[in-house]
């Protein structure tokens, strides 16, 4: 069977139509003798005549108005395929897999999902919540289009903008010697709080990470009484008073209905980022650019906590 060429499909039906290949090459705007001689490779390669020919015109022989039928059914398949296609391009149609941190879920990205898929019913949403360091494996194995991951790690292969401010906070239960220190919208510095001993979170995740990073700096050892691995599970410690514990702003909503007192860091290290990254190398689909876009749109950085100094 001859390869189905679709411009030969089209005069097929134009002749079945018009009856004259002189009219089917005129809407064409080829030759006649062209037409003429596309039907006819296209009779020797299927072996059968599609056309009876006489004085006054051209009719489809019965194997020909099966071929006619068949040619309609493909072209239909192609043009809804092509319709398809634009949806898929116009971001109508699609997919977007998304590979985030816990903290990015407990911001502002549901929000901003909801708002997404409200507009792009057509795309399916497949989030992945992890680690940030899997969440950018996951980009560069091609298993998550977009990560949603905090600053603390090396993008120089990604293409990245910012998402969401997210700044660490200390908590410590309101009976902790380090209670009377923190005051409402004033932070309060690293080195006040860090000889006390604390609730680990996640190990060598992000927030660990650059806990660890600035004890270090500061020349101070880390007194980790007990780990957990989710920021609830830590929130519920440092209530028993296993110690103070360290969360990003995203995650602050956790101590609704607590009697935990918080304070956020002074250091510039501890205003982090949430952010979008992408591979560069990957390509840019329409559902991936509108969802950027709204990212982008509606970032909005945050005003600094005034400071315990007043300036």
């Amino acid at each position: 069977m001859a390869p189905f060429d679709s411009v030969t499909a089209r005069l097929i039906l134009l002749l079945a139509d018009t009856g004259s290949i002189g009219r089917a090459a005129e809407r064409e705007g080829i030759a006649s003798s062209a037409v003429s001689r596309r039907v006819s490779d296209l009779e020797s390669r299927l072996g059968v005549v599609l056309f009876d020919r006489s004085a006054h015109g051209v009719k489809l022989t019965t194997a020909g108005e099966a071929y006619a039928e068949g040619c309609r059914t493909v072209l239909r398949a192609i043009a809804d395929l092509d319709a398809v296609m634009a949806d898929f391009g116009s971001g109508q149609r699609g997919s977007l897999r998304l590979a985030c941190t816990s903290s990015a879920l407990t911001g502002r990205l549901p929000e901003l999902l909801a708002r997404y898929a409200a507009k792009h019913q057509g795309i399916r949403i497949d989030i992945q919540e992890t680690g940030a360091a899997k969440a950018l494996l996951s980009l560069d194995e091609g298993r998550a289009d977009i990560a949603i991951v905090s600053d603390h790690y090396d993008f120089t292969r990604f293409e990245i903008k910012p998402f969401e401010d997210d700044r660490v906070w200390v908590l410590a239960p309101p009976d902790h010697p380090l209670a009377s220190q923190i005051q409402p919208r004033k932070d309060i510095a690293f080195d006040t709080v860090i000889d006390y001993p604390m609730v680990g979170i996640h190990h060598t995740g992000s927030l660990d990470r650059l806990v660890g990073e600035a004890a270090k700096k500061a020349g101070k050892p880390i007194n980790t009484t007990v780990s957990v691995e989710s920021f609830p599970a830590l929130v519920r410690m440092v209530e028993a008073g296993f110690g103070i514990g360290f969360l990003r702003s995203t995650s602050l909503h956790l101590l609704a209905g607590t009697d935990l007192v918080c304070a956020p860091l002074a250091e510039p290290w501890a205003l982090r980022q949430l952010l979008v990254a992408r591979r560069k190398s990957s390509p840019l689909s329409a559902a991936m650019k509108s969802f950027i876009t709204l990212c982008s749109d509606t970032y909005v950085p945050s005003v600094p906590t005034p400071r315990q100094d007043g300036h």
